[in-house]
């Protein structure tokens, strides 16, 4: 390549055309990483099949390759033995292999992340630690939204380490309500109403069909469970709306929802 550039500039100092190949050489590079990237971008829209979620990782060795193979050319071009620097490197990778044993994990995890797929980007996922939507899944990190809005970094290792709950996963939710009523209320009436209110919402399914059933006796109530699918999107909504209807409703059957109770007996001497 310097050979080629004297040839348009006969005059220029060696040291001098070396330094103008190798701008060449890096500004290509970074043309190239930008070129790349855009393109990357454009392919996963408009393939549905590929997940967005390989994005990020994909450009980051896309660009750390297009600049590890332009710092070789500039090394080549002022005449470096690269050979010798390969072997350098492999040394000076085991050393910081060690050193760097925890970061390593990470990359492994994240790659594992990857094609085992256990969550995507906007998949609502919860660890023992943390919970959030996942923006993004690189090298290192994952990086979540908690519902508060807040950012959380999540080294890879973590998430690889630990049970993984996926709240987007499945198409469709169990909702599980409980209420109370009081001993002296009628259960059939209950499950009348509990019954009623599952036939008026169109957002619960019918397949898997709703329960009703008695829960437990407990010290101060009748405890009373209501369970019923509804697709992901409509959980949180079907189960708020249903929380304020069974209030109200049971209250106008004229059952009540007990407080805890205790019964104290006072003796006199």
């Amino acid at each position: 390549m310097s050979d080629l550039l004297h040839l348009y500039l006969p005059s220029a100092h060696p040291t001098i055309s070396k330094i103008l190949v190798s701008l060449v050489v890096l500004a290509a590079a970074e043309i190239f990483v930008r070129i790349a990237g855009r393109t990357l971008e454009t392919t996963f829209r408009k393939i549905p099949s590929l997940d967005e979620t390989f994005l990020p990782l994909t450009k980051t060795v896309v660009r750390y390759s297009a600049y590890g193979a332009a710092v070789l050319a500039v090394l080549s071009v002022f005449g470096v033995d690269t050979t010798g620097i390969f072997a350098l490197l492999g040394a000076a990778g085991i050393a910081v292999g060690l050193a760097l044993k925890d970061t390593l994990s990470n990359i492994a995890a994240g790659i594992v992340l990857l094609f085992l797929h256990p969550f995507k980007n906007g998949d609502y996922i919860e660890t023992p630690s943390v919970g959030g939507k996942v923006a993004e899944l690189n090298l290192f990190v994952t990086i979540l939204e908690t519902a508060d809005g807040l950012n959380v970094t999540v080294p890879n290792g973590v998430l690889w380490g630990a049970p993984v709950k996926n709240y987007s996963h499945n198409p469709t939710r169990r909702l599980s309500i409980e209420i109370g009523i009081s001993y002296g209320d009628s259960i059939d009436a209950a499950f009348d109403v509990l019954r009623r209110l599952i036939d008026e919402e169109p957002r619960i399914l019918k397949d898997p069909a709703p329960r009703i059933f008695l829960k437990t006796l407990a010290d101060s109530s009748v405890n009373i469970e209501m369970r019923a699918w509804t697709n992901n999107a409509d959980f949180w909504d079907v189960q708020w709306d249903m929380n304020k209807k069974i209030k109200t409703e049971i209250e106008k059957a004229g059952l009540s929802f007990p407080f805890p109770q205790r019964d104290v007996h006072l003796f006199q001497k």
